[in-house]
Protein backbone atom coordinates (compact mmCIF):
# COMPACT_ATOMS: atom_id res chain seq x y z
CA UNK A 1 0.00 0.00 0.00
CA UNK A 2 1.35 3.38 -0.96
CA UNK A 3 1.69 6.21 1.55
CA UNK A 4 1.56 9.83 0.44
CA UNK A 5 1.68 13.09 2.30
CA UNK A 6 -1.00 15.73 2.23
CA UNK A 7 1.53 17.87 0.38
CA UNK A 8 1.96 15.18 -2.31
CA UNK A 9 -1.80 14.83 -2.61
CA UNK A 10 -2.14 18.57 -3.09
CA UNK A 11 0.81 18.96 -5.44
CA UNK A 12 0.39 15.80 -7.51
CA UNK A 13 -3.33 15.12 -7.36
CA UNK A 14 -3.65 14.24 -11.06
CA UNK A 15 -1.03 11.50 -10.65
CA UNK A 16 -2.69 10.24 -7.46
CA UNK A 17 -6.09 9.92 -9.16
CA UNK A 18 -4.47 8.24 -12.16
CA UNK A 19 -2.61 5.71 -9.99
CA UNK A 20 -5.38 5.01 -7.48
CA UNK A 21 -7.27 2.37 -9.52
CA UNK A 22 -4.09 0.26 -9.79
CA UNK A 23 -3.04 0.86 -6.17
CA UNK A 24 -6.62 0.16 -4.93
CA UNK A 25 -5.86 2.10 -1.71
CA UNK A 26 -3.45 4.78 -0.50
CA UNK A 27 -2.78 6.10 2.98
CA UNK A 28 -2.60 9.88 3.31
CA UNK A 29 -0.24 11.15 6.00
CA UNK A 30 0.15 14.48 7.75
CA UNK A 31 3.42 15.07 9.55
CA UNK A 32 4.19 11.38 9.07
CA UNK A 33 0.99 10.20 10.76
CA UNK A 34 -1.81 8.43 8.85
CA UNK A 35 -4.92 10.63 8.62
CA UNK A 36 -6.97 9.15 5.77
CA UNK A 37 -7.30 6.26 3.38
CA UNK A 38 -8.13 6.79 -0.28
CA UNK A 39 -9.77 3.78 -1.89
CA UNK A 40 -10.65 3.17 -5.50
CA UNK A 41 -14.30 2.66 -6.36
CA UNK A 42 -16.25 2.44 -9.56
CA UNK A 43 -19.84 3.27 -10.36
CA UNK A 44 -20.88 -0.30 -9.70
CA UNK A 45 -19.50 -0.61 -6.18
CA UNK A 46 -19.80 2.81 -4.55
CA UNK A 47 -22.68 1.86 -2.28
CA UNK A 48 -21.07 -1.49 -1.41
CA UNK A 49 -17.79 0.23 -0.55
CA UNK A 50 -19.52 2.83 1.62
CA UNK A 51 -21.49 0.12 3.43
CA UNK A 52 -18.28 -1.81 4.13
CA UNK A 53 -16.53 1.30 5.49
CA UNK A 54 -19.53 2.09 7.69
CA UNK A 55 -19.45 -1.44 9.07
CA UNK A 56 -15.73 -1.13 9.83
CA UNK A 57 -16.24 2.23 11.56
CA UNK A 58 -19.11 0.79 13.61
CA UNK A 59 -16.97 -2.17 14.68
CA UNK A 60 -14.15 0.20 15.67
CA UNK A 61 -16.56 2.33 17.72
CA UNK A 62 -17.95 -0.71 19.53
CA UNK A 63 -14.44 -1.97 20.29
CA UNK A 64 -13.47 1.44 21.69
CA UNK A 65 -16.59 1.52 23.88
CA UNK A 66 -15.85 -1.98 25.16
CA UNK A 67 -12.25 -1.03 25.98
CA UNK A 68 -13.42 2.08 27.81
CA UNK A 69 -15.96 0.01 29.73
CA UNK A 70 -13.22 -2.37 30.91
CA UNK A 71 -11.00 0.56 31.92
CA UNK A 72 -13.86 2.18 33.86
CA UNK A 73 -14.93 -1.10 35.45
CA UNK A 74 -18.43 -0.80 34.01
CA UNK A 75 -18.08 -4.09 32.15
CA UNK A 76 -19.06 -5.87 35.35
CA UNK A 77 -22.44 -4.12 35.81
CA UNK A 78 -25.52 -6.30 36.16
CA UNK A 79 -28.55 -5.75 33.91
CA UNK A 80 -30.37 -4.08 36.83
CA UNK A 81 -27.43 -1.72 37.43
CA UNK A 82 -27.37 -0.86 33.72
CA UNK A 83 -31.10 -0.10 33.75
CA UNK A 84 -30.69 2.09 36.84
CA UNK A 85 -27.85 4.01 35.17
CA UNK A 86 -29.98 4.57 32.05
CA UNK A 87 -32.84 5.93 34.16
CA UNK A 88 -30.44 8.26 36.00
CA UNK A 89 -28.89 9.62 32.80
CA UNK A 90 -32.30 10.21 31.25
CA UNK A 91 -33.46 12.10 34.34
CA UNK A 92 -30.31 14.24 34.28
CA UNK A 93 -30.83 15.02 30.59
CA UNK A 94 -34.42 16.09 31.21
CA UNK A 95 -33.29 18.43 34.00
CA UNK A 96 -30.64 20.05 31.81
CA UNK A 97 -32.82 20.37 28.71
CA UNK A 98 -35.41 22.55 30.40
Amino acid sequence: MRFLSVRDLRGHSARVWRDLPDERAMVVTSNGRPVAVLTAVDEGNVEQSLAAWRQVRTTQAITAIQRQSVQNGTDQLSPDEIDAEIVKVRQDRRKHSR
